[in-house]
């Protein structure tokens, strides 16, 4: 071999990379597991307390109030204000569990690609 000659290795098409075709079937694929678990969650109800659970409030999936149950003794005529604080501080703990919940089971079907539109 002169000086200037060097050896090449022929690496065959492709060799280390996936395919198109094994792509869009992984993405695919990632679709439907993204849909089932986006119907599994739509249906799990989420549950948080405010004021020591003088006030609770049940979310579903989708980010739909299901109920909140206010005890009598929090109920003050007088203090509308505190009360509605109460509701709404609820209501939103129980969102924003029901939007970590969401996060981490997208997160584990897309090993955290970020996907836009995806919430």
């Amino acid at each position: 071999m002169k000086g200037n000659d060097t050896m090449k290795a022929r690496v065959p098409d492709g060799y280390g990379k996936q395919s198109r075709n094994q792509m869009i079937e992984r993405l695919n694929q990632m679709q439907a597991e993204m849909e089932a678990a986006q119907a599994e969650l739509s249906e799990k109800e989420y549950t948080a307390s405010a004021g020591g659970g003088m006030v609770e409030a049940t979310v579903n999936g989708s980010h739909k109030v299901i109920s909140v149950n206010i005890k009598p003794e929090v109920v003050d005529p007088d203090d509308t204000e505190m009360l509605g604080d109460l509701v709404a501080a609820a209501v939103n703990a129980a969102v924003e569990e029901a939007s970590k919940d969401y996060e981490s089971r997208m997160g584990s079907i897309t090993g955290g690609l970020e996907i836009p539109g995806l919430r």
